[in-house]
């Protein structure tokens, strides 16, 4: 997506330990034109494959999680990141490490919310080493739920979550490929 590429060169900030930084417009600061054309644009990518729910995981995949379901007119299931009191019953959960944030977490997703019924695309923000649509996709196997597809908004290639991903079989549709990345520039791949 041209459009996301040339909004991440203006706005985004590339910081120290391999972060970028791009909450003037997705995940902090949120520029909702520009987030349901992101969603119109997964949303074209899948609209042959049936699904009947997006999967996320809180906090930043949701918002990009709900303009793909708002076009694909399904709803958003989000994994949390700990148990709270108002989840109650049996649970799927994986645990899942967060480049950004240096943890551990263990993502659960009442069993009320996905089945052997669904199929499920699985929608990020960011894709970088992989292992938040690893534990997402471990979650969809649980339920028994058909997984259509990973879509996320900026894939750190050169990172491997998404090529290893693509090496399972998984078809992954990323809006930005970013190859190299550093406070002197970012480049995209073609």
């Amino acid at each position: 997506m041209k459009s996301l590429e040339e909004k991440i060169l203006r706005e985004g900030i590339v910081l120290d330990g391999d972060v970028l930084k791009v909450g003037s417009f997705l995940n902090q600061q949120i520029d909702i034109d520009f987030l349901f054309k992101m969603g119109d644009e997964i949303a074209r990518a899948f609209a042959d494959e049936h699904i009947t729910k997006v999967l996320t995981v809180e906090a930043s995949g949701i918002a990009i999680a709900v303009a793909a379901a708002h076009y694909i007119n399904v709803p958003v299931v989000f994994a949390k990141k700990s148990k709270t009191i108002n989840v109650h019953g049996e649970v799927y959960s994986a645990r899942v490490h967060s480049y950004t944030h240096c943890i551990d977490n263990n993502i659960i997703v009442p069993k009320d919310y996905l089945s052997p019924n669904d199929k499920v695309l699985i929608v990020d923000d960011f894709l970088a080493n992989g292992k938040a649509f690893e534990g997402l996709i471990e979650i969809a196997k649980q339920a028994g739920s058909q997984i259509a597809g990973c879509a996320v908004a900026i894939e750190k290639g050169y990172q491997g979550g998404g090529d290893n991903l693509r090496a399972k079989g998984y078809k992954v549709h990323s809006l930005a490929i970013i190859d190299e990345m550093s406070a002197g520039g970012i480049k995209f791949r073609k």
